[in-house]
């Protein structure tokens, strides 16, 4: 579990500094429009999923990669060993911030009043790989979420996670980025999926006999 510590504790570090830094914020911040206009910066990518809008921002993207990050990591680990597992769970969360930031840089290159943040991408990648691979919950053991006293089962967690991510990305009141959600999700299913190719139908037998039960 080390390296998700220090993932945490790396990306809440950098949030809280860069809000005290304006220069850092401005310097890493998915900005599109200089991206396109000054040529390179690429860099942004990868910069501005270290970087949160404020603390309510930031709590809410570190629970949620604290309680699917263990899982994604676990299984990793258990399919392919400590390191290439290390691997391949950091490709699946550096690699949703990066991939699910480009189709935002394509859609607003030359909209000059647009810049994003967030780990939203690699965090979305990382929560629906936890589900593929751990999408029911043993009875009362499931997801709470926040203060509500009720678990709530992962499979169903990702549903309203990204119907959440959709009601916000159109409102568009902040500078989050919800539409990498969406990105990031596909990213981080398509990887896992491919990468351990049962996880795609235990995962619906799983969700299946849970139904079954549950109707039953």
């Amino acid at each position: 579990m080390t390296p998700l510590y220090f993932l945490l504790g790396l990306t809440v570090a950098i949030s809280a500094y860069a809000w005290s830094n304006p220069q850092l914020m401005e310097s890493w911040i998915l900005d599109p429009y200089r991206m396109n206009r000054e040529g390179g910066q690429w860099y942004r990518l990868l910069t501005s999923g270290f970087l949160h809008a404020d603390w309510g921002h930031l709590i809410f993207n570190m629970i949620t990669l604290y309680s699917f990050g263990g899982i994604a990591l676990r299984y990793f680990g258990e399919a392919f060993g400590d390191t290439p597992g290390l691997l391949a769970f950091l490709a699946l969360y550096l690699g949703g911030i990066i991939l699910s930031d480009l189709p935002t840089y394509f859609r607003h290159r030359q909209d000059p009043g647009y810049r994003s943040l967030g780990a939203s991408g690699g965090v979305s990648s990382v929560l629906f790989a936890g589900i593929l691979f751990y999408p029911v919950a043993p009875k009362d053991q499931g997801i709470y979420l926040f203060l509500i006293p009720i678990p709530i089962q992962p499979f169903l967690f990702g549903f309203l996670y990204l119907l959440y991510s959709q009601y916000m990305s159109r409102r568009k009141i902040d500078n989050i980025n919800h539409d990498a959600h969406f990105y990031g999700a596909l990213y981080g299913i398509l990887l896992t999926a491919s990468l351990v190719p049962l996880t795609v139908p235990l995962f619906f037998q799983k969700v299946a006999a849970y139904v079954t039960h549950f109707i039953g």
